[in-house]
């Protein structure tokens, strides 16, 4: 039983291109990562890593084209992934891509396409090509907002100020984040966020709504 053709379907709207893929790819990769940006703490011997945002995922590979039996322009395929690039007229932004294969089904736009034709007929029309292509997920806020759990702190609470507590440190433990201790000291109006008096009630402010 052969495996089933891969596609790559641009949407415009309910409007749909289709394009198969006229052989499957031998591989394919996806890559993800996350962006922090680094917070120097007096008094600590490396920087506390404060999540940014994560970057979308990307998905790449190698697709192959032949069509020297058929003696047909091979363009006729590669020219129609290239094209997705394009800005549409309606969308004034490139379409949305689906690369659809087996359990993959990935979503998002064409970032980028290099094109390599390595054979010719007589009349000098290619008939091989080799595309490597990098899609990148788009998901929109309310998609990512669904599988993205969140949690802050909900009320005012109090907290009593122990021996070499630090402020980004109650920060840390209290909204699981030490670059938001401004927030606390703003609540209590502290002049050296730095001198925390033992003993001291401080109010943790609830970060939103």
């Amino acid at each position: 039983m052969s495996l089933e053709k891969a596609q790559v379907i641009a949407m415009v709207g309910s409007k749909k291109t289709t394009v198969d893929v006229l052989f499957n790819p031998s591989e394919y990769a996806l890559e993800s990562s996350n962006q922090y940006s680094w917070q120097s703490m007096p008094g600590l011997s490396q920087p506390i890593a404060q999540f940014v945002t994560g970057e979308a995922t990307t998905l790449s590979m190698e697709l192959f084209f032949d069509t020297y039996e058929q003696n047909t322009d091979v363009r006729s395929y590669t020219l129609q992934i290239a094209g997705m690039l394009d800005i549409d007229k309606d969308l004034h932004a490139p379409p949305l891509c689906i690369f659809k294969w087996g359990s993959l089904s990935f979503q998002g736009v064409l970032e980028k396409v290099s094109q390599r034709y390595t054979m010719f007929n007589r009349e000098g029309k290619p008939v091989r090509a080799t595309l490597n292509v990098t899609f990148k997920a788009v998901q929109s806020m309310q998609e990512q907002l669904k599988h993205i759990p969140r949690q802050s702190a909900d009320r005012t609470k109090q907290r009593t100020v122990k021996q070499g507590d630090q402020l980004w440190q109650i920060a840390a433990e209290e909204y699981e984040d030490p670059a938001l201790w401004r927030a606390i000291a703003k609540a209590n109006d502290l002049a050296d966020p730095r001198q925390l008096e033992p003993g001291t009630l401080l109010k943790i402010p609830r970060l939103y709504g």
